[in-house]
C-alpha cells in the first residue's frame, strides 16, 4: 500500500510498487485516516511505503497506531525524522526525491525482512512429539534497518545501554548496534549458553577466560559482577572451578 498527500509523489511510488516483481500494490491513498480505514479492512496488507508530514494524521503517528501492523518504509523530505522512524521499527527511509534504485534497495530488504521472517516462523516439517527440535543456534536482531542472523557462538557479551545494545562479536571488532533492551536480549538468549552478571551485561559462557569473585574476564574486558545477579554466578562459579 502507498500512501501521500502529494498525488504526484504518490503516483511515482504506485509506479515504483507496480514495477517491482515482488511487490503488489494493493491501495494508494491520499490521506493517513483513508490508509488506516483501508488496513481495518484489509488486514492481510504486509508493507506500507507511508508520508510523514500529512494532514489530519500524520505517518508517524499511524505508524505508532500499527504498532504489530504491517512494517513500514517511510518517504519523506525531511531527514530529520530518521530516528523516530527507527524508533517505531521502521523498515526503511526513503528521502525525496528518491530514483527507482533507492526504492529497490529498499524493497529489497523488506523481501529480505518477511522471507526471514516466515522461515523463522514456519512449523516444523515433522511433528515435535517424533523429533526432538535441535537447540537453537542464533537469534535474529534489527540492526540499521535490516534483520540480521547472528549465531549465537559468535556472541562473547552483550552490554546494555539506554535504548540500544551492544553485541560484541568473536567474529569482528565492532560491536552490532540493535535498537532493543537487554531484557529482551535475556529473554531470546539461552541460559545454558549465556548468563546475565550485571545490568549492563550479559556474558556468553563459552568465552569466558577467567572468572574471580566478583568479575569475570572475557575478550580481553573485566566486566563486573553485580549483587542482584551474585546468587547465579557464585552457582556458576562453583561449577567453573
Amino acid at each position: 500500500m502507498a500512501v501521500d498527500d502529494e498525488p504526484l509523489a504518490l503516483g511515482l511510488v504506485c509506479s515504483f510498487i507496480e514495477q517491482t516483481p515482488f511487490l503488489r500494490l494493493v491501495g494508494r491513498h491520499e490521506s493517513a485516516v483513508a490508509a488506516l480505514k483501508a488496513l481495518h479492512e484489509q488486514p492481510e496488507i504486509q508493507l506500507l511505503f507511508l508520508d510523514i508530514k500529512m494532514p489530519d494524521l500524520s505517518g508517524m503517528e499511524l505508524a505508532r497506531v500499527l504498532q504489530r501492523g504491517p512494517r513500514v518504509i517511510f518517504t519523506t523530505a525531511f531527514n530529520q525524522y530518521a530516528l523516530e522512524g527507527f524508533r517505531v521499527d521502521a523498515l526503511d527511509y526513503l528521502l525525496k526525491p528518491f530514483n527507482y534504485e533507492e526504492f529497490l534497495r529498499a524493497a529489497l530488504k523488506a523481501k529480505t525482512y518477511f522471507e526471514l521472517k516466515q522461515a523463522h516462523d514456519a512449523p516444523p516439517a515433522v511433528p515435535a512429539a517424533a523429533t526432538p527440535e535441535p537447540e537453537q543456534d542464533h537469534i535474529y536482531l534489527k540492526v540499521e534497518y535490516q534483520l540480521v542472523r547472528v549465531a549465537l557462538a559468535d556472541i562473547v557479551y552483550v552490554e546494555g545501554l539506554k535504548d540500544y545494545v551492544k553485541v560484541h562479536l568473536a567474529s569482528q571488532t565492532r560491536p552490532l548496534l540493535s535498537l532493543t533492551s537487554l531484557r529482551s536480549m535475556e529473554e531470546k538468549l539461552p541460559a545454558s549458553k549465556f548468563l546475565r552478571i550485571h545490568r549492563s551485561y550479559i556474558v556468553g559462557l563459552g568465552h569466558i577466560q577467567a572468572v574471580g569473585r566478583g568479575t569475570v574476564q572475557i575478550q580481553g574486558e573485566t566486566l563486573p559482577v553485580s549483587d542482584g545477579y551474585r546468587e547465579a554466578f557464585d552457582q556458576f562459579f562453583s561449577r567453573w572451578k
